[in-house]
């Protein structure tokens, strides 16, 4: 599988302190891929490197085949969604659309057309002839939205996109970076939401403090953070399950009960296997309805990563720089 965007080694410096710290990810193509991070971790910078709406101090970028520094007309195949909106207040809705889609190719009438569609998807149908200031932080974020799709174009590159969408919005959001993926484009989007990563990503890349802290499919990174916690439930309560589920016994650490008695989460002991939890299990004279490693959300695994990484104070620049 190729690469949409390859970046090597690349960092950003600014007075005071390193934004991004020698990074390198690769996105395959045709999939989504997500930079996640807290606040400050480096992600919007990461992007713009990669827009070229910044310069990078040291690496290298290829985009679909190309450096965007030396080659700006490949940034015509993308479609980006900056972290802060970028619309001209004065212009009318419609007309906004129709020029950014113009700045990419798009025919005016097709432009029109098409922004018409978008709009009504969006459910913003009415507001097309009103002036872009007027409307709400929400609403103008859906319009810088369909700006960066309406090109249909081969990459997207998306800095927090559901930021101010409703529940509603949100689900266009997926269905379209959904829709992309499964026509053979490549999304790469940045986010702290990590309930909408674990949804969306194939691939995810934490970062924090400018530095990579993991890289990897989504699917084998949950995999390789697996720890020894399994959930039993059974047909009904009874105090045969209090008896044999004691921590301390040997087979399990804790026993955490999750709702009316019947269903637990077990942290087993080191050295204890499914086989032995199953010998346990098999002294309760109750039914098993299920039985199950525990898989961690990626909601636990970025806890876990992030912390001890990120530092009150971004790290100060070093004195060689």
């Amino acid at each position: 599988m190729t690469d949409a965007i390859r970046i090597d080694d690349i960092s950003k410096r600014y007075a005071g302190h390193v934004a991004v710290d020698r990074l390198s990810l690769a996105v395959p193509a045709g999939t989504i891929y997500g930079i996640l991070g807290p606040n400050g971790a480096g992600k919007s910078t990461t992007l713009r490197m990669i827009m070229n709406i910044i310069g990078r101090d040291s690496g290298s970028i290829s985009m679909l085949g190309a450096d965007p520094a030396a080659d700006r007309k490949v940034l015509r195949r993308v479609g980006y969604l900056p972290e802060e909106r970028g619309l001209y207040k004065k212009m009318k809705v419609l007309d906004v659309i129709v020029f950014f889609a113009a700045l990419k190719g798009v025919p005016e009438a097709q432009g029109r057309t098409q922004g018409r569609e978008w709009l009504e998807r969006m459910g913003l149908s009415e507001w097309e002839n009103a002036r872009v200031e007027t409307l709400s932080k929400g609403m103008q974020q859906k319009v810088q939205f369909i700006t960066t799709i309406l090109h249909r174009p081969d990459l997207l590159i998306l800095d927090e996109p559901a930021s101010g969408l409703d529940p509603v919005n949100q689900e266009v959001l997926r269905d379209t970076i959904l829709g992309a993926r499964s026509e053979g484009r490549t999304v790469l989007f940045s986010t702290h939401n990590m309930d909408q990563a674990e949804q969306l990503c194939e691939h995810v890349c934490i970062i924090a403090e400018g530095r990579k802290v993991l890289d990897g499919n989504l699917r084998e990174v949950k995999r390789s953070h697996m720890g020894n916690r399994y959930e039993v439930e059974f047909e009904r309560e009874s105090p045969a399950i209090q008896e044999q589920l004691r921590p301390g016994n040997g087979t399990f650490t804790t026993v955490t009960a999750l709702r009316d008695g019947t269903a637990f989460e077990l942290e087993l002991s080191r050295g204890a296997d499914t086989h032995t939890v199953l010998g346990v299990l098999s002294r309760i004279d109750v039914p098993i309805l299920r039985f199950a490693r525990v898989q961690p959300s990626l909601h636990e695994i970025f806890v876990q990563r992030v912390t001890g990484a990120v530092t009150p104070h971004r790290r100060p620049e070093e004195a060689h720089v």
